[in-house]
């Protein structure tokens, strides 16, 4: 399978689990994921993100490696939001180093308070930082504060995003 060609080929859910398959648990097709993912083709970056976002959740040890990489981009403005709702969607379920806690915490602050970031990146930001409070309890309350200022005015998804992962802070 030419990877670039899959990618670019059809936005749908079919095509991505044909690539996610076909990627399966081999490390070099997930390298090659990873280079368009990172790469400057603004069309192929946007349509590699769910795919990545999906072979990460299925096979979390092949994003390991580029966690580092993967972070840092993340931090990056200006990515279009499929790029961020899928790396921060895909954080949710990884194990992420301690080395890199203070930059995604930060990043998944800016994020939660951003007021056009989307509702599902608001959502998946706030369990990635409920992870990391179960690593750095003293961010605790500074979540909490977000949150409950978020709850305010936010869709009745977000909202209830935002009660469970305040109770789920309360029980640390």
């Amino acid at each position: 399978m030419n990877l670039r060609e899959a990618i670019l080929k059809e936005h749908s859910k079919a095509n991505r689990q044909r690539i996610v398959k076909w990627i399966g648990k081999d490390p070099q097709r997930f390298k090659e994921l990873v280079g368009h993912f990172l790469g400057n083709e603004y069309r192929l970056v946007q349509l590699a993100a769910p795919v990545l976002s999906d072979c990460a959740e299925a096979q979390p040890q092949l994003v390991k490696p580029y966690l580092g990489k993967l972070i840092k981009n993340l931090e990056k403005e200006g990515h279009h939001d499929a790029v961020v709702r899928g790396t921060v969607r895909f954080l949710q379920f990884t194990d992420v180093p301690e080395k890199y806690l203070g930059i995604l915490a930060n990043t998944c602050f800016r994020l939660l308070m951003k007021a056009d970031s989307p509702i599902a990146v608001k959502a998946f930001s706030m369990t990635v930082l409920l992870n990391i409070c179960r690593k750095e309890p003293g961010l605790k309350n500074e979540l909490k504060l977000v949150i409950e200022g978020l709850m305010s005015n936010a869709s009745a998804g977000l909202c209830n995003r935002g009660q469970k992962t305040l109770r789920a802070l309360e029980k640390i």
